[in-house]
């Protein structure tokens, strides 16, 4: 199998390349087109500012290539929020996979800390790709690693929430896009599973 990770202008995407080898898997990061569209599973990482990284991926046409891609496409963080409408972080419009605005947290109370950091429980889990936790009661969902100071609302798209300030999707689903905001590649052994259970999907 082949795996093809965006490269653009985003933080943190080797954790993501060095989690695929921990699995005995050697991806290929690149912002070649043709080389991310013929592999079989291509995931879309990493943190940094939304206006920045927009701008870098139209500069390469990576954005109406990520909209035609047909293989299975994992978004990680940042790479969730790109795949969505638009984001206040830079009032950027993004890809537009999910028609949805990605929004900036507003403190409501004064232990309310921005960016949101550390681990937090997943709940409500649709799809494959949280497989393991099918029909567990809720107090077997999985914690996930997360920082970010923006965030996905629910919408029909929703296959995971979160909570926060307010509840929120940590994972959304569209055809063959599937996205996280949380980082698996940093979630231990809960985390392995989903990117797992991402390589392992039907197309």
């Amino acid at each position: 199998m082949e795996v093809a990770i965006i490269k653009y202008n985003a933080g943190n995407i080797f954790s993501v390349v060095n989690a695929l080898r921990r699995m005995d898997i050697e991806p290929v990061l690149t912002d070649d087109r043709e080389i991310i569209s013929r592999a079989d599973r291509i995931i879309f990482p990493g943190q940094g500012s939304a206006e920045t990284t927009m701008r870098y991926i139209r500069e390469h046409h990576l954005d109406d290539l990520i909209r035609s891609l047909q293989q299975p496409v994992l978004g990680i963080c940042v790479g969730q929020q790109l795949l969505c409408r638009h984001s206040e972080e830079g009032n950027v419009d993004c890809i537009g996979i999910f028609d949805v605005d990605v929004k900036r947290f507003q403190p409501s109370r004064r232990e309310d800390k921005i960016p949101a950091m550390g681990w937090n429980q997943i709940r409500d889990l649709k799809s494959d790709l949280f497989k393991q936790w099918k029909g567990r009661p809720d107090g077997d969902m999985p914690y996930a690693y997360f920082i970010h100071s923006y965030y996905v609302p629910r919408c029909k798209w929703t296959i995971a929430e979160a909570d926060y300030i307010l509840p929120y999707s940590a994972a959304l689903k569209r055809d063959n896009f599937y996205a996280v905001q949380f980082h698996p590649e940093k979630s231990g052994r809960d985390g392995e599973h989903i990117i797992r259970n991402f390589l392992d999907l039907k197309d």
